[in-house]
């Protein structure tokens, strides 16, 4: 049994159309090809309107970079081909629930739905547990793994002011 805590979670929802069905199917594929390029077993799917924007696997391993999770993958390859940050208006298929990185990742794109198939609890059954990732944002920063320190913020806030300020600046 994993540290996870088996209340946490979404039940599986029954109600889902032919076409969800089908993008979903997509990134379970996704997942299962990527074990065999040396990937995650991680396949996600961005869609809007109906069509595939972009699709993304897993990369940690074979890119060297622990933010390549297919929904980071996935997102990035979206903006890139819709030529912008904000992906509003998309749905994200998953075959897996998010982890607190992707999730953020996925509320700062802007998407509107996520949907997933595997959940945290199968993850953390095989070994991708990020419970103690939940577990540390709940800690006060002096309680946390990695240390925490915070100075020169008068200095940085010279950045911040000339945001502030800045009249042609796009928001996001």
């Amino acid at each position: 049994m994993t540290r996870v805590d088996r209340q946490e979670y979404l039940p599986e929802s029954t109600e889902y159309s032919a076409e969800d069905r089908a993008f979903m199917q997509r990134a379970i594929e996704l997942s299962i090809a990527n074990i065999d390029k040396g990937g995650g077993p991680f396949g996600a799917v961005i869609v809007r309107g109906g069509k595939i924007v972009a699709e993304g696997c897993n990369r940690v391993v074979p890119n060297n970079d622990p933010t390549a999770h297919a929904e980071v993958v996935a997102i990035r390859n979206a903006c890139r081909e819709c030529q912008t940050f904000d992906l509003e208006g998309c749905t994200i298929y998953s075959s897996c629930e998010p982890c607190p990185m992707c999730l953020s990742a996925l509320y700062w794109a802007g998407v509107k739905r996520i949907c997933y198939a595997n959940t945290k609890h199968d993850a953390a059954d095989i070994g991708f547990d990020d419970s103690f990732i939940y577990d540390q944002l709940r800690l006060d920063y002096d309680k946390r793994s990695i240390e925490c320190e915070h100075f020169m913020r008068h200095e940085a806030l010279e950045a911040f002011e000339q945001w502030r300020d800045k009249t042609d600046k796009i928001e996001y």
